[in-house]
């Protein structure tokens, strides 16, 4: 494989990250399989304002002062850029090839479906796994932004992305935050990569116009705009609040359903509860006759396994 290929390789996680983290920003994305992008026959183009340096007893390659490596509508861009090689074992034929990227310093990744930023950013080349770290984690692409406290994450083998840390992802007027997000791809019939689902652990929060909902852990699925949260489960509407075990929560109609259990669980269910507020509890002043205004207030939440 020559330097260039191997290098294209390397580039190859850009599309997938960018691509898989949008989608936990609450809306489809699809995107090149990594080996179509590895199969570009795109050149390679690499710049650095201080020069490009060759160790061949360290067996690295070192791009210094704004570097940027660029292959078609993709680039990457740091402060300085590192590849390591390594030499055929001894005894076998063939060329050296470079087995770890790093950018280092205001790292940016650009392409037309957005950019990622961070302080450094690392590809393993074997074990197919980019990590970008630092201070300023996020994602913009397109109106919708991820934002992240300890790494943005793509793992190719396993077609994942993942946001951790305090991870937020944002579209419109939707939100989902977690301690971590995971963006599961699968191929459409095309072939291309696309975000199926999107797991939340920890501390998850899902905010809409109209609606908060809490719960230890969930899942969104994408084609559905359903999300699900489970364990100690809290839904707010206005004022109102449910507490469950599990609910459903789906983003297009507005509809939240609370249940004691998931569907076909064989636990037993929990009690449900629903604090609902009457009108006059809202009012700081009192009807003058001494009456209590009648009526719930509430919304489109409805709750079943249990009284209160």
């Amino acid at each position: 494989m020559t330097g260039a290929a191997v290098a294209r390789k390397a580039l190859s996680f850009v599309l997938p990250i960018l691509l898989a983290v949008a989608g936990a920003a609450l809306q489809p994305a699809g995107a090149q399989t990594a080996t179509q992008l590895r199969e570009s026959d795109q050149p390679l183009e690499i710049n650095a304002d201080d020069g490009i340096e060759w160790n061949r007893n360290d067996k690295t390659y070192i791009a210094r002062g704004n570097a940027r490596a660029a292959s078609g509508e993709v680039e990457v861009l740091a402060d300085m850029l590192t590849a390591y090689y390594r030499e055929p074992a001894q005894g076998e034929e063939g060329n050296s090839e470079i087995f770890l990227l790093e950018a280092v310093g205001n790292v940016r990744i650009n392409a037309p479906e957005g950019s990622v930023y961070g302080d450094k950013g690392q590809y393993k080349l074997d074990e197919q796994i980019f990590v970008m770290t630092g201070g300023d984690l996020r994602l913009v692409s397109k109106g919708d932004v991820v934002t992240a406290r300890d790494s943005l994450e793509y793992w190719e083998g396993q077609r994942k992305a993942v946001a951790r840390g305090k991870a937020h992802a944002t579209h419109e007027d939707k939100q989902i935050k977690a301690d971590v997000l995971t963006a599961n791809f699968e191929e459409d019939a095309e072939g291309k990569l696309e975000v199926r689902r999107i797991d939340a652990n920890g501390n998850v929060e899902i905010l809409t116009a109209k609606e908060y909902a809490r719960g230890r852990e969930g899942s969104y699925f994408v084609d559905r705009e359903v999300a699900t949260l489970a364990g100690d489960v809290k839904i707010t509407q206005g004022e109102n609040q449910l507490d469950g075990n599990y609910a459903e929560v789906d983003m297009a109609t507005g509809i939240s359903r609370l249940l004691g259990a998931p569907p076909g669980s064989t636990d037993k269910p929990a009690q449900v509860k629903a604090l609902v507020l009457p009108r006059a509890s809202k009012s700081k002043t009192a009807p003058a006759d001494g009456g209590v205004g009648g009526g719930a207030g509430g919304g489109s939440t409805t709750g079943t396994g249990g009284g209160s």
